[in-house]
């Protein structure tokens, strides 16, 4: 009996010496989240026309460019955890924001003509931090993020969080995420309802966006892959644009220069419901075509219900350039408070002349390259070359609108 109680006891210890060291050997081999840091340099620039800025009351210029460097940075802080900073610029050029006071420039103040006054542009500046924590086996996801962003008659800070849960051996994805953003305006209204005596400004300059999203990710074959994607935002506060006019239908139009002035700014509900709800698949044909395909329905408590449809091809050339070819067809009704120029009423509570608001279609042509290379064999100083990408989008709106989108990327790894 003592023999066998001294190798059961034996058998034990090293039964448990063996777990010990295999765990120890686990956690000396558990692959990184990130294995080393990333830096990702982007770039776009945008440029848009049309004739229904809503500054001057749906009519007029709508030309718009912006130019918008950002750089994020991952840094792993050990084995789990992974620290992200992502800091951007718009600057901007607006013919239409021009004309929140037409009669600054040098030319008769005309809606279709740029005013050369201060506020034809302006410079945003953002910043966003993101930390995020992986699990040993890695199937579960805390992040947490602070974000802010600046620019002349506007701030907003935001923060939130994310989890996200992996099981099914990976092949299946639950996430949860939810975001705070709490906006200030300090609100630039039209030069000419400045000193009236009856004009009424907005007494809260406040907006509060809260949105609750749920999301859902399936590999459903060896070649077929879905998600189901739902979005709740709810805004307070302040959903007006401050500085866009409009004109009414039964006050007579008062005309200085080539410029009819704005009888009132756009007025709407200090709240708004968003629901949002899409799916993807994603198909494999083989090692040179894939096909991803999406589609999103949304509604909200203005009256805008819209639908978005999407489809883009990559095409492998070669084990490190792929081509992207994309078409994206959107379609949405008007918000209840929509009409076009002077075709309001002053009797009216809630009003406005953005086209953003109106029903209309639009069709969004793309093209991209990128290249990829993980063994990163191109150096730029202590950084491989991890991937390039660059993307040009063509977007035709049915009011007229018409805009252009360059875009590129560098992602770099440290050595």
């Amino acid at each position: 009996m003592k023999k066998l109680l001294i190798i059961f006891v034996f058998l034990f210890t090293a039964l448990v010496v063996a777990q010990e060291e295999q765990e120890d050997t686990s956690r000396t081999y558990k692959k990184r989240v990130l294995e080393a840091t990333e830096v990702d340099y982007l770039m776009s620039y945008y440029t848009q026309d049309g004739d229904n800025a809503a500054v001057t009351g749906g009519i007029g210029t709508e030309e718009l460019t912006d130019i918008t460097p950002t750089i994020v940075v991952s840094i792993p802080l050990n084995d789990d955890d992974v620290l992200a900073i992502d800091a951007g610029i718009s600057a901007y050029t607006s013919a239409s924001s021009s004309n929140v006071d037409p009669y600054d420039g040098d030319v008769p103040a005309d809606p279709f003509v740029a005013s050369s006054g201060a506020s034809k542009k302006d410079v945003l500046v953002s910043f966003a931090t993101t930390y995020s924590h992986s699990s040993d086996d890695r199937n579960d996801i805390w992040s947490a993020n602070v974000s802010v962003a600046s620019e002349y008659d506007y701030f907003s800070i935001g923060f939130g969080g994310s989890y996200t849960k992996l099981f099914n051996e990976k092949n299946t994805e639950l996430s949860l995420k939810a975001n705070v953003f709490l906006d200030t305006w300090n609100a630039i209204y039209p030069s000419e309802l400045r000193d009236q005596p009856d004009f009424i400004s907005f007494d809260d300059e406040s907006r509060n966006s809260y949105s609750l999203g749920l999301g859902f990710s399936q590999i459903l074959s060896k070649k077929l892959q879905g998600s189901l994607v739902l979005d709740v935002i709810q805004q307070e506060g302040l959903l007006s644009t401050p500085f866009q006019r409009v004109q009414f239908a039964d006050v007579a139009d008062v005309v200085v220069q080539n410029f009819i002035i704005g009888d009132d700014i756009e007025r709407l509900p200090d709240s708004r419901f968003k629901i949002a709800a899409g799916g993807r698949l994603h198909y494999y044909i083989n090692e040179f075509f894939t096909i991803r395909t999406f589609y999103r329905y949304y509604t909200d408590d203005w009256g805008i219900n819209s639908h978005t449809a999407s489809i883009e091809v990559p095409i492998k050339i070669t084990d490190k350039f792929t081509l992207y070819p994309s078409y994206r067809f959107y379609n949405q009704t008007a918000a209840d408070y929509f009409a076009p120029f002077n075709q309001h009423l002053s009797t009216s509570e809630f009003y406005t002349s953005d086209y953003d608001l109106s029903d209309f279609d639009a069709n969004q042509y793309g093209f991209g390259v990128s290249y990829t290379d993980i063994f990163t064999k191109l150096h730029i100083w202590k950084f491989g070359l991890k991937s390039l990408d660059l993307r040009f989008r063509q977007y035709e709106r049915s009011t007229g609108l018409s805009a252009s989108i360059f875009s590129g990327g560098l992602s770099f790894v440290m050595d």
